[in-house]
């Protein structure tokens, strides 16, 4: 049967594949031992009803990150330090409890990519190890590209980019700033030595294991998957769970939204979510307030706690008011059954890659805001490859402006080109988690993997 331990890197973004990769797991009777930090646990344990499906086979468990519960923890240079420091010694030490204590002893650890640590670990006692990656292969590759990156002189070895010249990592994948380098986003010399350290330790681990699996299917990215050809992908993992419960949220999502949703006709509501880590000044924030405001249309905006730098989110004067019969604000949604509704017209979104799925695999348009790290990547795919989406213009302050929203807004929802594109790149992705489908095959050769005993363990 096979008993694995799933550890995530400790956000929202990594932590909901991962527990749909687990219970795909479940389903094929593998029992799995989900791994958050204590904090994280405490956040996803108090939005998920365990199903009696999953009781027996998966047990959630938390390990310290070594943070006080009152730290930063989007210090992401002290959260990666206090992570190397704390965690493996305790994963370490939570596989050899459950391997003295119980029948059911450890088969295989797979790793996040991100926590190439808990690879380390795997390897040092002895035990089978994967790595899943819950992002596309176009924002793994340039973790697996940092010694040519280095070596071609176009980053230093603190991976801060030494030419300011786009880079094209093969002739067949579309080039990339420096500046959009997944740890290049920082701005601040130790996040970017942090969010390096995490890469450079990604590139360390896929040499460690058999298995490199990914949340993406090769008709979304083609040309990356012909580079890095042990890759496999098998997703996307949501595709085949689209209108069931999702799990793994650290906030608790607002089904009433889906009642507003019925009242609004087909293809006329703008959804727009930011994700867990996006942050607005005032300014942007109101300027995107006032844009759907200027939409004139009927919108449902996603804004969770704090989304502004502000303590507490305030909009423009009066601006409730005037929205109230149109416009419905809430903290956290479920996001799968919205893009799945009917009455969503297009979703204005940060790229992030899990929203970046759900919206391609319920053929919805998308307006890109990207924030940080892969988002801009994914926002390259929507734009200029799939071509089932737009982005935004800045003025010279900046600043995305109320009337650039406005049209944008208007241009993407009479244009019924994008409309066409995202509905055929939903049939195409789709087809990939059928039974005959390339992802569903392969995620069942990696069951099989885990599910087989091996006692010729290379350490």
């Amino acid at each position: 049967m096979g008993h694995v331990i799933v550890i995530p890197y400790p956000a929202q973004g990594h932590v909901i594949p991962m527990m749909e990769l687990s219970q795909r797991l479940v389903n094929q009777g593998v029992r799995v031992t989900f791994v958050n930090t204590e904090i994280n646990h405490k956040f996803v344990t108090s939005t998920w009803t365990e199903k009696d499906s999953v009781k027996e086979l998966m047990h959630m468990v938390s390990i310290p990150d070594g943070l006080d519960s009152w730290e930063d923890r989007s210090d992401l240079g002290k959260l990666t330090e206090s992570i190397l420091k704390t965690m493996p010694g305790k994963l370490e030490k939570l596989i050899e409890t459950i391997n003295n204590e119980g029948a059911h002893k450890v088969s295989c650890v797979i790793a996040d990519g991100c926590a190439a640590w808990a690879v380390r670990v795997a390897k040092k006692i002895g035990t089978k190890r994967a790595v899943f990656w819950p992002s596309s292969v176009a924002s793994l590759a340039p973790a697996l590209s940092i010694r040519k990156l280095t070596d071609d002189g176009i980053i230093d070895n603190k991976g801060i980019p030494i030419k300011d010249q786009t880079i094209q990592l093969s002739p067949t994948m579309r080039p990339i700033k420096p500046s959009n380098l997944p740890w290049a986003f920082a701005g601040d010399v130790a996040t970017t030595k942090a969010v390096f350290k995490i890469s450079v330790d990604v590139a360390e681990a896929a040499t460690m294991t058999e298995w490199i699996t990914c949340n993406s299917a090769n008709e979304l990215e083609p040309a990356a998957f012909s580079i890095f050809s042990k890759i496999l992908p098998i997703g996307p993992l949501l595709a085949s769970n689209r209108l069931a419960d999702q799990t793994g949220h650290f906030w608790q999502e607002d089904f009433t939204c889906l009642k507003w949703l019925d009242q609004n006709p087909v293809c006329s509501v703008i959804y727009i979510a930011f994700g867990s880590f996006t942050i607005f000044d005032q300014k942007q924030f109101d300027e995107l307030a006032l844009g759907l405001e200027l939409s004139n249309k009927p919108f449902l905006w996603v804004v969770r706690p704090g989304m502004t730098k502000e303590t507490t989110v305030s909009y423009p004067d009066g601006y409730m008011e005037r929205i109230r019969t149109r416009g419905r604000i809430v903290s956290w949604a479920p996001q799968q059954k919205v893009l799945a509704h009917p009455s969503v017209a297009c979703f204005l979104s940060h790229c992030g890659w899990n929203s970046t799925l759900e919206g391609v695999t319920n053929g919805v348009p998308f307006l890109c805001w990207p924030y940080i790290s892969d988002q801009f990547s994914n926002q390259t795919y929507i734009c200029d490859i799939w071509k089932n989406g737009m982005g935004f213009d800045k003025d010279e302050a900046g600043y995305i402006t109320r009337e650039e929203i406005k049209s944008k807004l208007e241009h993407l929802l009479s244009d019924e080109t994008f409309k066409a594109k995202a509905m055929d790149l939903k049939e195409k992705t789709m087809s990939n988690v059928e039974d005959t489908g390339s992802s569903h095959k392969n995620l069942s050769l990696f069951i099989d993997w885990i599910k087989e005993k091996d006692t010729n363990i290379n350490v």
